[in-house]
């Protein structure tokens, strides 16, 4: 009886597995892993912290800064418009989503002049 009952308590998930998942943690975590350039664990902890709070437009503002370190310009766009969605009027990420625009175009206008030039 104890033996099962032990057993039972490992696949019940207790408060100490929501406190070791919680959104925030995960952003936490994003953010020092961002901070030494490991773009893809970032990107890793702010998608998790979108899965668990997909009101979070925090995460998802930093989850785009990831997308666009890593080259994924349109899957960054969209993480942008998505938290500008969630939080309208939020400065930081419009600022965020102002520069990515700027810098987007940008690159967008060296592709096509490339691809004109014969």
């Amino acid at each position: 009886l104890m033996r099962a009952l032990v057993i039972l308590l490992l696949l019940i998930p207790g408060p100490w597995l929501a406190a070791e998942e919680s959104s925030g943690r995960q952003v936490d975590f994003g953010l020092k892993v961002a901070q030494k350039g490991l773009w893809q664990e970032a990107r890793f902890r702010f998608e998790r912290a979108v899965q668990l709070d997909p009101g979070n437009a925090a995460a998802l503002n930093d989850l785009a800064v990831a997308l666009e370190q890593m080259g994924e310009f349109a899957e960054a766009r969209k993480a942008y418009e998505k938290a500008l969605e969630l939080k309208p009027g939020d400065i930081y990420i419009q600022q965020n989503y102002d520069l990515f625009r700027e810098a987007d175009d940008k690159r967008n206008r060296k592709s096509r002049r490339k691809k004109a030039q014969p």
